[in-house]
């Protein structure tokens, strides 16, 4: 069932599976929205309510002047209190990882553990930085489109670009509904957000990484350094995959998240 409610203030799209006793609440990635969780949902134990927002700034969300990850993870509580969730697995994709990363430090009691799918616990680099403001200029000269098109094609292994010439075309139309406002907002607000790995480090939640060996946007050496900062976490490593580890591998990321979710 999809949805709006007004949490922390802004108008937020939700998608509630309603069912199960365990609670995974999924967050998408930059450009991204609640739907690209759709078919790895059908992949998920029949056990789980699975329950999918569009971020602030992206899809059919408000925005705020400035999405920080921290006003993205008073969203997401405020949307678990709205739903009457006490406690959830938390699960985010890339810059939704980021604020999975805040909500988990920020309400430690309010989840059981927290996923990062082609993410990392880290601020921006300074090269880093400067290529969100190269972002933020061209979609105020009208050009978003043009990003979307590189970076969404960008965000799958070199090897599965053809096999999901689709998908990437499905993903690249429903990125039209962002509003190029709430895009550069995130952008912003990513570009603002703090280093999470020394809290994770000294976090007990349990805590689970995937890294995609082809993955254009976090290398080996990268992950390297998750694994050296946060030693206390699991790490799945997907030989098949980019950025987008959920769809190029999807069966084995759901029996992982489904086992880790369930304490084993």
């Amino acid at each position: 069932m999809e949805f709006f409610k007004t949490c922390n203030g802004i108008p937020v799209h939700i998608s509630d599976s309603g069912e199960g006793d365990n609670v995974l609440v999924l967050l998408h990635g930059y450009l991204e929205t609640l739907y690209i969780w759709d078919e790895f949902t059908k992949l998920l134990n029949k056990g789980f309510r699975v329950i999918s927002i569009d971020l602030p700034g992206h899809g059919l969300s408000g925005t705020f002047p400035v999405n920080t990850m921290q006003k993205c993870a008073q969203t997401v509580l405020s949307v678990m209190d709205n739903l009457n969730i006490q406690k959830a697995t938390i699960v985010g994709h890339s810059m939704g990882g980021y604020v999975a990363c805040d909500a988990a430090i920020t309400a430690p009691d309010r989840f059981n553990a927290l996923i990062m799918i082609n993410s990392t616990p880290f601020a921006d680099s300074e090269e880093k930085a400067k290529n969100r403001d190269r972002e933020i200029s061209l979609i105020r000269q009208n050009k978003l489109q043009k990003i979307v098109k590189s970076s969404i094609a960008n965000m799958f292994s070199p090897l599965n670009k053809s096999k999901f010439e689709e998908k990437i075309l499905e993903i690249s139309e429903i990125a039209e509904v962002h509003d190029p406002e709430g895009i550069t907002s995130s952008l912003e607000g990513m570009k603002l957000r703090g280093d999470y790995s020394a809290k994770l480090s000294e976090s007990s939640l349990p805590v689970l990484f995937f890294f995609g060996l082809q993955d254009n946007f976090i290398s080996k050496e990268v992950s390297d350094k998750v694994m050296s900062a946060v030693p206390n976490a699991k790490y799945i490593f997907l030989e098949k995959s980019g950025h987008n580890g959920f769809l190029e591998e999807p069966h084995r990321c759901a029996s992982i998240i489904t086992e880790f979710s369930n304490g084993k």
